[in-house]
């Protein structure tokens, strides 16, 4: 008996072991960052939230394209006007009403693409403008074998998979490296990934770069599965055998 529980002692910890190949991210091949972002980065789509506020020398000139918020004092009078950056939702039809220049079509256009269009647009009207536009909807979500699983709002669209899995506290030890799976959801319907991130090649991927909404999910590996199974195996074991107990000492009363 002594020998059995010994073995299957050794089971546990064999089979609870990741060889170094399992954890190790990105570990031949080579690839290029700048190059991958320029053809994965994410897209402005049909019901992003965008923040644009348009800049110039001659700020009178913004005035259009910029609103102001006033309120009033007691005396009915304008006490202050403080400027605010207006917010625009990209339609089913990819697109927002901007001031002046009416419908404009930004969806399918990467933010800097957005940038430099609007720029365009509203260089007829000002000379030399700046346009900054934020996307306040971008948020992802991170699931499955990471510390901290949750939903997080991002500021800067330029994050990678990487970065996501930091934001979630990294991946557990039982987390599964080779097959992350990334649901990204485009023109209304949902595309699956699956990203190796022992291989360098995970660069390169279409989703190494995420988009806004995107959802992480890593899966738990064998011994996680084995283990959560023994638990639930052993929590009955244990109730059965506490009502085994109870019975045993009511009738020997």
């Amino acid at each position: 008996m002594k020998k059995i529980f010994y073995f299957l002692f050794l089971l546990t910890i064999f089979s609870s072991c990741a060889s170094k190949k399992d954890i190790i991210y990105f570990q031949p091949d080579a690839a290029s960052l700048e190059e991958s972002y320029a053809i994965n980065a994410p897209k402005l789509q049909p019901g992003d939230i965008l923040a644009i506020s348009v800049t110039a020398d001659d700020v009178k000139a913004t005035l259009p394209f910029n609103q102001v918020s006033s309120y009033q004092g007691v005396g009915g009078g304008v006490q202050s006007t403080s400027p605010f950056i207006p917010t625009y939702v990209i339609g089913t039809k990819g697109t927002i009403d901007f001031p002046l220049l009416g419908e404009v079509a930004l969806a399918g256009k990467t933010r800097a693409q957005a940038v430099e269009y609007l720029k365009n647009e509203v260089s007829k009207y000002i000379v030399n403008p700046g346009v900054s536009i934020e996307i306040r909807n971008f948020r992802i979500t991170v699931l499955g074998e990471v510390k901290t699983p949750g939903t997080y709002p991002i500021t800067n669209d330029r994050i990678t998979i990487l970065e996501a899995l930091g934001i979630a506290g990294d991946l557990t030890i039982n987390g599964i490296r080779k097959n992350i799976l990334v649901i990204r959801e485009q023109n209304g319907i949902k595309k699956e990934y699956r990203v190796d991130l022992t291989q360098r090649s995970a660069l390169n991927s279409p989703v190494y770069y995420l988009a806004q909404n995107d959802v992480i999910y890593v899966e738990p590996n064998g011994a996680k599965i084995q283990s959560s199974k023994y638990t639930q195996n052993t929590t009955v074991f244990v109730s059965i055998a506490g009502v085994i107990i109870s019975v045993i000492s009511v009738l020997t009363r």
